[in-house]
């Protein structure tokens, strides 16, 4: 690049980024000024819990909770404000604010969805990080436990074990995964042939609703009530906490793993597997992991019993014989220990880990859903053993389903996938990498497979599952043809579900404020959007004549942040 360049492009990146600092500077005054206005005096100081760009802390603050390095890069778009609430009280005037000033909320419990929605928009807007609100209130009288939404289930399961060691709760694997987008997206784990979904095991809810509401179960009704139960909080409100019933767990649990190779008959393991796993005891549970080598794809199943290793050795003895396994092949622990289990953790590991919120590292990272509701013959396998072996990389997980998944209703919460369906089926690619190049090239592979498996899974639609995020199945731009583009993902993650959650988005939050790329749309005869969406304000159509001074401040550094490109 010639020197004569040099300068005038170091000057304008300067003053662009002293551009964006000024107009986060500038909402945060204006947002901070709304905050006190709308909160009750407390002990809390509230410029404590707001960070702007330009505030130290700010960056480390928003990289603590991204769990996809693909959503963490210089070109990732960042949010003007970072808001962490340490009250209920603080929620509802965020979103009270947030709705004044005309900027979107995105929200964030555990930083793990696999899209990053979370955290990043193509539009201005606010994190509203509920890292803070984590308390978790057991009650074994009654066998429940509230639970706020930024509590990690490692929290929630830690906090059970302290105070009975014959209670659980049927939720996922992975203890750093936050409660509310967990619960509120359906919420699966490793008893969910046992006792079902997170889901199907909440009692109550409190959610702060596009008025700035603070509703329980009772105030907000049965229709927000069922929606939040599977159909993603984003989409109607803010999840503060929920109510959960506690089940009952043996005192002793049983694990094992069992591997085979193409070379080891990994054929006929994986087939035989497809008619046992969704069949058997409704307390075992066996996930498949396939992963492809050199010239050789791998099929291991990870499994949980609830009961001792007699009694499972004797029930796959019988009907799974071909799996050979011995008691010497299986650990006899306590349920605690076996969420330590699941996550890899040595034996002997004090459940005390669990409290820990911060992984190793974040890798960048793709994943993609199915359903299988046929079994795969064994001449489709093969097939599919040439293209994972061809494509390398990507590995499937298969999630059996039965048991009490098949006995409740498609219809009782948002999450349809219930009777017919054999098992899940996740593709998952992670890599260290940084860069376009890589990140094109795995997730490029990871949809050729999902192309080859067309055939094989469920159709008209295919389904998929909400909490494995895909914006691969479509886009939301909320222009108008909203409701079209929300029918195309809403259709595979909800199926008949969606046009009743249609129903109740119209009804809590018509003027569609909570959203994002896969969010439930507005009423098809509702088009119309909050003001500064996209830093525009038209002053024309349909918008006041009278505007704030905070307003009228905000509006002046967009205008200045817009023609700096121009200057």
């Amino acid at each position: 690049m010639p020197r004569m360049m040099m300068l005038p492009l170091v000057v304008l990146l300067v003053f662009h980024v002293s551009a964006s600092w000024a107009a986060s500077a500038s909402v945060y005054d204006n947002f901070l000024q709304c905050l006190n206005t709308n909160t009750n005096p407390s002990s809390t100081q509230l410029s404590n819990i707001i960070y702007a760009q330009n505030n130290p802390s700010y960056s480390s603050v928003l990289r603590a909770y991204i769990r996809n390095s693909r959503f963490n890069t210089t070109s990732t778009p960042k949010p003007v404000l970072i808001v962490t609430p340490s009250a209920a009280s603080h929620v509802q005037a965020s979103v009270v604010c947030a709705k004044q000033l005309g900027i979107q909320l995105r929200i964030r419990s555990g930083g793990h969805d696999y899209e990053g929605l979370s955290y990043w928009s193509d539009q201005v807007f606010i994190v509203l990080d509920m890292f803070n609100l984590r308390s978790v209130t057991v009650d074994i009288e009654d066998s429940s436990v509230w639970v706020q939404a930024g509590a990690t289930l490692g929290e929630l399961y830690y906090r059970i074990s302290e105070k009975s060691k014959i209670h659980g709760f049927p939720a996922g694997v992975c203890p750093t995964v936050g409660i509310g987008g967990h619960i509120s997206g359906g919420g699966y784990g490793n008893m969910l042939r046992k006792f079902g979904l997170a889901v199907d095991n909440v009692l109550d809810a409190q959610i702060v609703d596009a008025k700035g509401r603070l509703l329980d179960r009772k105030a907000m009704g049965e229709d927000l009530f069922w929606a939040i139960k599977g159909g993603g909080g984003g989409s109607f409100g803010v999840i503060v906490a929920y109510k959960l019933k506690l089940v009952s767990v043996p005192e002793t649990v049983t694990v094992f793993q069992a591997a085979r190779t193409l070379e080891e008959n990994a054929t006929d393991f994986v087939s035989r597997w497809q008619e046992v796993a969704p069949t058997t005891d409704d307390g075992l549970f066996m996930r498949m992991l396939l992963q492809p080598g050199s010239n050789t794809v791998k099929a291991t199943i990870i499994a949980e019993f609830l009961g001792n290793a007699d009694q499972l050795v004797s029930l796959l003895g019988k009907q799974f014989p071909e799996l050979g396994l011995k008691k010497e092949d299986c650990k006899e622990m306590s349920w605690i220990e076996s969420v330590l289990w699941w996550d890899n953790y040595d034996n002997g590991t004090s459940p005390n880990v669990l409290l820990d919120r911060n992984p190793d590292h974040a890798n960048f990272l793709k994943r993609k859903s199915d359903y299988v509701q046929t079994p795969i013959s064994k001449s489709r396998l093969e097939l599919l053993w040439k293209k994972m072996i061809e494509i390398g990389k990507i590995g499937l997980v298969f999630n059996p389903y039965g048991g009490m998944m098949s006995r409740i209703p498609a219809s009782a919460t948002p999450f349809p996938h219930r009777a017919g369906n054999l098992f899940k089926v996740q593709y998952s690619v992670s890599w260290g990498e940084a860069g376009a190049e890589a990140e094109k090239n795995y997730t490029t592979d990871t949809r050729r497979l999902f192309r080859f498996m067309t055939p094989f899974v469920s159709k008209n639609p295919r389904r998929a599952f909400l909490n494995y995020r895909d914006l691969d199945i479509g886009v939301n731009k909320f222009g108008n043809r909203s409701y079209e583009q929300g029918k195309v993902y809403g259709l595979k993650y909800f199926k008949d579900n969606f046009v009743r959650l249609v129903k109740v988005k119209a009804a809590v939050d018509p003027e569609n404020f909570f959203r994002n790329e896969q969010s439930i749309p507005p009423n098809p005869s509702f088009h119309s959007q909050p003001p500064f969406s996209s830093l525009h304000l038209d002053v024309n159509e349909g918008s006041s004549s009278k505007l704030s001074m905070g307003k009228l401040k905000l509006v002046l550094v967009f205008l200045f942040v817009s023609f700096s490109f121009c200057i």
